[in-house]
């Protein structure tokens, strides 16, 4: 792929996504979009940017998206948020909080807001509440996964023993078994396509809390920001947002205040 074709590839992933391509991946960005260059028998990244470019529809732009966007996540990542998370929902359930809405905002394959599902029907225990997760993402294809799903074994390291029973369906044996979300767990859970860097969302508020974990770093400030200013929109008076380990407000202008590492508050 020659440095024009590239700088092409990342100027239109940065405007559809948000997402900024460092100048050093171009190996990656090869062997990524290779994948989906075979799919379509193009050889020629050049021949490939030009269908992109071509496609009216839109369609071929959310391929490209889908192939660049990274989707590594697992349940129970960062497992200390789900600690706060749980005792969380313990003050808001003692507090006579029956409506609950939440968000799951770089969904990825559906283990971040299944988890928060879990955590939620493990708290309340079977007493009546209506709670919601919109699990959202830019691929359309981890989406799909989301919706169905169901969990390889080697997915399942990090859920506890006693959720895989209560929370899943097991069919196979052995590495070949498959793990499959209990209905009232999915029904918790919906899901939608939104783009991070478009904003603004879709969606009204006010929102208990967000885990928009692990997608800021792949952003500048400029999108950083944006998003940012649209999560405190959307999240009410002592909503909480959780973001990456790895992630940090600094530098950043914004409103919420820290309460412990990679959480925060709108007051």
């Amino acid at each position: 792929m020659d440095e024009k074709t590239f700088d092409r590839f990342r100027s239109i992933v940065y405007e559809k996504s948000g997402i900024a391509i460092h100048p050093n991946k171009v190996s990656l960005v090869i062997a990524r979009v290779g994948k989906r260059m075979r799919e379509l028998s193009i050889e020629d990244p050049k021949e490939y940017l030009k269908f992109v470019l071509a496609d009216e529809s839109g369609e071929e732009i959310v391929h490209l998206l889908d192939c660049i966007s990274t989707n590594v996540t697992s349940f129970f990542r960062e497992n200390d948020h789900f600690v706060f998370f749980g005792r969380m929902l313990v003050e808001l359930a003692q507090a006579g909080y029956t409506r609950l809405r939440f968000w799951s905002a770089a969904s990825s394959s559906g283990e971040e807001p299944y988890s928060m599902a879990m955590t939620i029907c493990d708290r309340f225990d079977g007493k009546a509440i209506d709670a919601k997760v919109l699990a959202t993402d830019i691929s359309t294809r981890v989406l799909k996964k989301c919706a169905k799903g169901e969990y390889a074994e080697k997915s399942m390291a990090t859920v506890p023993p006693h959720y895989r029973t209560r929370f899943f369906e097991r069919s196979g044996r052995d590495d070949d078994a498959s793990w499959l979300v209990r209905e009232p767990v999915k029904r918790l859970v919906t899901f939608s396509r939104i783009n991070l860097s478009q904003t603004p969302f879709p969606m009204k508020g006010p929102l208990d809390a967000i885990f928009c974990r692990n997608v800021m770093i792949y952003f500048d400030n400029e999108v950083r920001k944006r998003l940012l200013d649209e999560c405190f929109r959307l999240l009410r008076p002592g909503g909480y947002l959780f973001v990456g380990h790895a992630e940090t407000l600094t530098g950043i202008i914004s409103k919420f205040k820290s309460v412990a590492p990679s959480i925060y508050i709108k007051e």
